[in-house]
């Protein structure tokens, strides 16, 4: 354990943003899990209306820093080309 104020304060800091962090990539996860099962029902409606709250969870993931643009980019990407792609 750190013995100097600063370091405690950096390490309770590093852990709550790490919480947090891993709550928006959570998040993320189960938006795009919703989309790939609508896509595996074969339900484009659903598909599609889970597809735009998944783009909204990135990109709030993407703003708060919690993933780089281009890794939301092509999260994105891959969900919409996968819910245009169904038949």
């Amino acid at each position: 354990m750190a013995n100097i104020k600063s370091a405690k304060k950096r390490i309770l800091v590093s852990r709550t943003r790490a919480a947090r962090n891993k709550a928006v990539r959570t998040g993320v996860k189960t938006a795009i899990k919703k989309v790939d099962a609508a896509i595996i029902a074969g339900d484009k409606a659903a598909a599609q209306a889970q597809l735009q709250a998944a783009i909204s969870t990135i990109a709030k993931a993407e703003t708060k820093g919690v993933y780089h643009k281009n890794n939301a980019s092509r999260k994105i990407s891959r969900l919409s080309k996968a819910v245009n792609g169904m038949a």
